[in-house]
């Protein structure tokens, strides 16, 4: 029974001493160390790929980190999308206007270079119609090789090289005229390439859009313009003194003055903490009318 009892003590103390052999020669990783998440898994891929050089010029680093997670990764993203375009309706045929499967790029690279009004939050990079990725910007740094040139209002540069961009050519304005050097025009025309106004919300998407749900009984028309053009100002006098009607900015105002449309509507203020400006509450002031006058 004795010699039974030491052999037990002695493979229990063996076995003691194996573990602790077995504790000290494993690695374990220290409490700072932590798990790759997987938003680390594109900087463990850059640095297992590329070496470590030395940091020298700003653009050269921007273009190779852009070139290695930027706009690759997003078309990466969409990449299934795009394959599987012809099994999805509206990849197929965009609300019947367009044709995807003529389309040859997956990317639409805009750079505005001229402009007077274009807000500068519109900068982003938006996914379109048929899973094409844009991207609109006024950085030449962003757009490095765009596909068109937008200039809004500016005219195109004379001089044109061969292989240059798109020239895209956009003027809102009372006559509207080309300016001879756009491959597509965009103006508020039907004939024009391509229509917008300046009512629109694409363009101006920093303004107070509320709608009155509640006209005005008294004045039926709502009219403003600051630009006094001759022609029409004699059309609007003409018809303005048929019809009870209010006309605000610097063109026959009737209303006492400028910057009057808060005093009458003060539920129009965009934002209290800014000073007003008079195309914040354009839309919501004439959201008051049965009748808005829209000359050109």
């Amino acid at each position: 029974m004795q010699l039974k009892s030491i052999n037990t003590i002695t493979i229990i103390f063996m076995f003691v001493f194996a573990l602790l052999i077995l504790f000290f020669s494993v690695e374990f990783p220290s409490a700072n160390s932590s798990i790759p998440s997987p938003n680390d898994s594109i900087s463990l891929t850059l640095s297992k790929s590329t070496p470590p050089e030395p940091f020298k010029d700003l653009f050269l680093a921007f273009k190779k980190w852009d070139s290695q997670v930027g706009c690759a990764q997003f078309r990466q993203k969409h990449e299934d999308l795009l394959k599987n375009g012809s099994k999805i309706s509206t990849l197929h045929n965009a609300d019947g206007e367009i044709d995807c499967n003529q389309l040859k790029m997956n990317h639409v690279n805009v750079l505005v270079k001229g402009w007077t009004w274009i807000p500068d939050n519109m900068d982003n990079l938006y996914s379109c119609r048929c899973g094409l990725s844009c991207l609109w910007t006024k950085s030449s740094v962003l757009s490095d090789k765009p596909d068109a040139l937008l200039f809004e209002t500016t005219s195109p540069p004379v001089q044109r090289q061969a292989g240059d961009p798109l020239r895209v050519y956009m003027n809102l304005e009372p006559g509207r005229k080309r300016s001879g050097r756009e491959d597509i025009f965009i103006s508020y025309h039907a004939k024009d390439d391509v229509q917008s106004t300046y009512a629109g919300a694409l363009f101006h998407n920093n303004r107070n859009y509320h709608l009155s749900s509640v006209k005005n009984n008294d004045t039926l028309v709502y009219w403003s313009s600051s630009r006094c053009l001759p022609r029409r100002n004699q059309l609007a006098k003409s018809l303005l003194s048929l019809l009870p009607h209010h006309s605000f900015g610097k063109c026959l105002n009737n209303v006492g003055g400028l910057d009057q449309v808060l005093s009458l509507y003060p539920e129009c203020m965009k934002d209290a903490n800014e000073a007003p400006k008079w195309w914040d509450h354009l839309h919501c002031a004439m959201s008051h009318y049965t009748l808005q006058l829209k000359t050109r």
